[in-house]
């Protein structure tokens, strides 16, 4: 696989892995009964991102490498 068509899959890959963790393990501001005035309350009460970016990264990584071993062995049949 070459270096862009590496980086396309991963891209890919990333964004859905991202949209697949996102709502995992959300608590809104209902749920936990401390809305603030002013919000929504069906807005996370902690949203963390960084965590499920950092999923999301490392759930890409696995599918681009799978589809670094596979993709060219299919091809060269």
């Amino acid at each position: 696989m070459q270096f862009m068509s590496g980086l396309v899959v991963f891209t890919i890959a990333w964004w859905v892995c991202f949209f697949t963790v996102l709502p995992i393990g959300i608590k809104s501001q209902w749920e936990d009964g401390s809305t603030i005035d002013g919000t929504e309350e069906a807005a996370p009460k902690h949203h963390m991102v960084g965590k499920k970016a950092m999923w999301a990264t490392i759930g890409a990584a696995v599918i681009t490498a799978i589809a670094a071993v596979v993709v060219p062995r299919l091809l060269a049949q």
